[in-house]
Formats: C-alpha cells, structure tokens, sequence
C-alpha cells in the first residue's frame, strides 16, 4: 500500500508540474509561441474591428457571418488546408535549389570581378541586423513581382484564380493555393533572396538572421501582416500612418474584390510601399465592403476539392491548345500567302 501511495502522489507531483510548466514552455517553444501570437493577432482583430462597427452585432456573428462556415467555398477551403498538408515538405524543394543556386552565382560573379573575399571577422549585431532586414525586403520585393505576374501572365492567372476564387474568407483561405501555383512561387521567391544572400556572403563570414525570442524574420512578418486576419472578413486597418508602410489587411481584402476597378491592386505582402513606388495601390473607401470571388460568377467553377485541383489544368491545356491551333493558322496563311507571291512573279 505505501508503494501504491508513494507512486500515487509521484504521478500526482509529475502531473502538476507538467501543468504549472505548461505557460513556461508555451512562451519558450518558438513554435508554439508563433502559433499563439498567430491566434493572438486573430483575437485582436477581432475586438478592434467590432469595436470600431459600433458593436451592432454580437461579437461571434461578427467573426463569423452567418452563412460562412456552411458555404461551399469555406467547405472546400478546409479540405484544400488539410489535402495541402501532404505535399508540404515538397514545397521546401523548389525554394532550397534556386536560394542556393541564386546565392552560389551571386558569389561566383562577384568573385570573379573582385577576386576572393577576405572577411576582417565575424559579422557584428548591426550588420546582422542590415542583413536580416535586406532579407525581408528582398522576399517582399520578390513576392510583389511574382504577384504581380501571376495577375498579367495568363497561364499563371488560370493557376493563381484557384485563390481568388473563394467567396467568404475563413482564414486558412491563405493557404488556398494550387499545388503548382504554390511550386512556382516558391522557386521564384528564392532567387532575389538567393541573390541578397550571395552578396552579403561575400562581403560578411556567412551572415545569420537574427531571432527575437526564437522567432525568426519571417515568423514576425507573418505576425505583422496578419496573414490569417487578412484571409477573414475581419476589416482590419493599422491607422493611416501605419498604412503608408504596412499592407494591412483591409486593403489585402480589397485585393480579392470582384469589382472591376479593384482589379490588379494591392499584390503586396508585408509592406505596402511596392504599390505605392509602381502604381498599384489602391485605398479603400471609408466603410467600403467587399463581394469576394471572381468575376462572372466564375468562382462556382471552384466550389470542390477536385475542382480547385483540376479546373486550371484543364484550362491552362485550353490557353495552349488555342494558342498551337492560332500559330498552326498563322503558319498556313503565310505559306499561302508566299505561294500566290511566287506565282505572281513566275511569268
């Protein structure tokens, strides 16, 4: 019986330390403490934007419109989310060989020019922190253009719609992404960064980015961005000072708008500065609200896991078999027209 006790209040003492520990290692696990920032950032939107409403509703209707969660848009976001889980660790692939790649022919150039590097010592905090920031900059520059042609270049549209397509914004709507959508942007998404990270390579003994309590860059991007809350119908604004650096997330909602004249604005990821420099932000009106999808209701196309997968294959083959038949067409009408030329001049 005293052993029976004595491993009874053992397994007692371990369970109650486990529970006082568990705030401790929440806030010392980086990842753990990112994915409660993230949900941190969500609550927070949360209050303010019902707060600045007015209070006209209760605070859940205002998080969740009635109808969201049970549309068939939100349905087929969650299946994408976990359906997306299964290829995740091939999308480090693509990002890893061209970072590598850019950063290796960066180095080789600039070594060819000016001979091999010679570094004084190892990099102190102020140039690590140039270096942290160039490559934050780098990937939001990077993100902008790929963005950007993903809104001109049709066969990227076809894969990129699969993101615009939904209709009621439900979070992980940030992750509805086409597999191969998703392989092209990270690929590009590494050569600018790739490119920074030769350069500083060469002129500073391999730079590291810094952390600030184990979380990385980009991890306080994430949280600065409001990834989750600008996928949600939470109309969340930084104030107009803010605004001149940060793209917040209102003004990424207005991106997803079906009305015509916010068309092809507001690509930015973090900072909103890329719109301004190259024309292409537009501010929301005040109290503006948006219709989500795409245009001509061609979003019911999307409203299925197998949907989202299959409808821009099938059209992105339609783009090309139509551009092989108008090539076909052109060839055919210059050979005709180079044989009426030669009979016009034999005599």
């Amino acid at each position: 019986m005293d052993i029976t006790r004595t491993m009874h209040a053992l397994s007692l003492d371990a369970s109650w330390a486990t529970l006082t520990n568990a705030p401790f290692t929440l806030i010392t696990d980086p990842d753990r403490l990112g994915l409660l920032l993230v949900w941190a950032t969500v609550v927070f939107a949360a209050i303010v934007t019902w707060w600045q409403a007015g209070r006209p509703r209760g605070f859940l209707r205002h998080c969740l419109p009635p109808g969201t969660l049970s549309h068939p848009s939100a349905r087929a976001d969650v299946l994408f989310w976990l359906s997306r889980r299964l290829f995740m660790p091939l999308l480090v692939v693509p990002l890893g060989l061209s970072t590598v790649a850019a950063g290796y022919a960066a180095h080789s150039v600039l070594t060819l020019l000016f001979g091999p590097s010679h570094h004084p010592g190892p990099a102190g905090v102020p140039l690590l922190v140039a270096f942290t920031l160039s490559m934050v900059l780098a990937y939001d520059l990077s993100y902008y253009i790929y963005h950007y042609l993903c809104h001109r270049v049709p066969l990227l549209w076809e894969l990129h719609k699969v993101h615009h397509s939904a209709e009621v914004m439900v979070g992980v709507t940030k992750d509805r992404v086409h597999p191969l959508d998703e392989i092209l942007n990270r690929w590009w998404n590494g050569l600018i960064p790739g490119v920074t990270y030769g350069i500083w390579l060469f002129f500073a003994l391999d730079p590291v980015e810094l952390t600030v309590f184990g979380l990385s860059a980009y991890m306080l991007r994430a949280l600065l961005m409001m990834d989750v809350v600008r996928h949600t119908h939470l109309e969340m604004s930084y104030g107009p000072w803010l605004n001149r650096v940060f793209l917040c997330p209102y003004w990424h909602q207005l991106h997803h708008s079906i009305e015509p004249r916010h068309y092809n604005r507001n690509y930015g990821l973090l900072l909103s500065v890329w719109d301004r420099l190259f024309g292409t932000l537009a501010i929301p009106q005040p109290n503006e609200h948006f219709t989500f999808g795409l245009a001509d209701e061609e979003h019911v196309e999307y409203r299925s896991l197998a949907r989202l997968h299959l409808v821009p294959l099938r059209k992105i083959w339609g783009l090309t078999r139509a551009w092989l038949q108008d090539r076909s067409a052109i060839r055919i009408r210059r050979h005709d027209v180079s044989a009426a030329l030669l009979a016009k001049e034999q005599p």
